[in-house]
């Protein structure tokens, strides 16, 4: 069956029509934030810089296609139409005329659909799997950097022996496809999943410890919620089914927490070490506050600035993980749409067929691009402060 081509000109007029609800939800959220960036905080100052809007641009408009991705692909990213194999973009579907913006894949599934439902899996692990870093990070870095000592040098320790180790094989042994029947991976996700548990409930201790009412309240709901989570995502028994996370997800998840923790771990310790020595730390240790409020509302508070601008850059350096893990096959499924994946794919039948391997490609580059644009732009407003 002959495969009939539209024009370059109708690629790009579909193409642009498809993200239309991207377009219309990046319309109002920037015009709500230029209208009030003044109340927005340290949001809202990301506007005064050039740098900052294109950052923040980029990062929604990603955002925004994850969220709205059965709307605006074309076909189901695993759907097979064996007429459109290395179909050429614009190639239009014989049977329902539908247009493969992006082009066909050696397995004739549409390279367009695939490249938008592939944000998904990168906004859900990328950002999770540096806010759990960011929790193990911060839970154990803040006694280290405040206490120094023998915790100090036993938690240091602990850190640079994993920084220590080769990151490619690190990689390799956590999340090669047969690791996953063994019970490892689960057990290291039992004990990083406790972190936020613990640093929450601890958050609440110190600042509620004299008022029961609320402290009990805020602590009965973090261990309810963090109890239903951790209990979906370590042992898959959600009750209601909503909390799931597929073993080889798990495998990725653990493996870039594991890296990315003593990263985190040695930034907070440094910031610690530095902020105890002013003087509304000394003032607080005066009134005597015990030493864990000292490092949550005192110490944290005052280093959330380099440690937002290290969880931007930390996500833009998971998400290039990802697809060096997708490219070499380890971790996600071999017919995941993910952006690395996609890329290995398309990579084998390169000097024949390039179209298929462009589109994760660009995606990929420009997400991580609007993640330093947006690093930067955080780190300006930074300094000023």
């Amino acid at each position: 069956m002959q495969v009939e081509y539209v024009g370059a000109l109708n690629i790009v007029i579909g193409v642009i029509a498809r993200f239309w609800p991207v377009w219309l939800a990046l319309a109002i959220v920037l015009g709500l934030s230029f209208a009030y960036k003044r109340r927005l905080g340290l949001y809202g100052q990301l506007f005064d810089s050039s740098v900052g809007i294109a950052g923040v641009v980029i990062c929604l408009f990603w955002l925004f296609t994850a969220m709205f991705a059965s709307t605006i692909a074309t076909f189901n990213p695993l759907d097979q139409i064996v007429v459109m194999k290395d179909a050429l973009p614009g190639g239009v579907e014989p049977a329902s005329h539908k247009v493969f913006l992006f082009g066909a894949d050696k397995l004739a599934r549409d390279v367009f659909s695939r490249m938008v439902y592939g944000s998904q899996i990168v906004l859900i692990i990328a950002p999770a799997a540096t806010a759990f870093a960011l929790m193990v990070g911060i839970t154990l870095g803040l006694p280290a950097g405040y206490y120094g000592g023998r915790v100090d040098t036993i938690l240091s320790f602990l850190a640079n022996l994993v920084l220590a180790f080769p990151v490619i094989l690190l990689f390799y042994l956590l999340v090669t496809p047969g690791i996953m029947d063994t019970p490892i991976p689960y057990a290291i996700a039992g004990l990083f999943f406790i972190f936020p548990i613990i640093f929450f409930c601890v958050l609440f201790w110190t600042r509620f410890k004299n008022r029961p009412d609320r402290l009990y309240l805020l602590l009965g709901l973090t261990i309810l919620l963090g109890g239903w989570v951790y209990v979906g995502l370590v042992f898959d028994r959600d009750p209601l089914g909503i909390v799931h996370i597929d073993p080889n997800q798990l495998n990725i998840f653990v493996a870039v927490v594991f890296a990315s923790s003593p990263g985190v771990f040695r930034i907070v310790r440094g910031l610690t070490m530095d902020i105890k020595t002013r003087d509304y730390v000394a003032a607080a240790q005066t009134r005597g506050e015990s030493p864990w409020y000292i490092m949550l509302w005192e110490i944290l508070p005052n280093a959330r600035g380099p440690l937002i601008v290290d969880a931007c850059l930390r996500i833009g350096y998971t998400t290039i993980l990802l697809g060096t893990l997708g490219y070499f096959g380890l971790g996600l499924a071999p017919e995941s749409p993910d952006w690395g994946t996609a890329i290995k794919d398309a990579s084998r039948l390169l000097r024949q067929y390039i179209h298929p391997a462009l589109p994760p490609t660009i995606a990929l580059m420009s997400f991580v691009l609007g993640l330093n644009l947006l690093a930067d732009s955080l780190r300006e407003q930074s300094l000023k402060d």
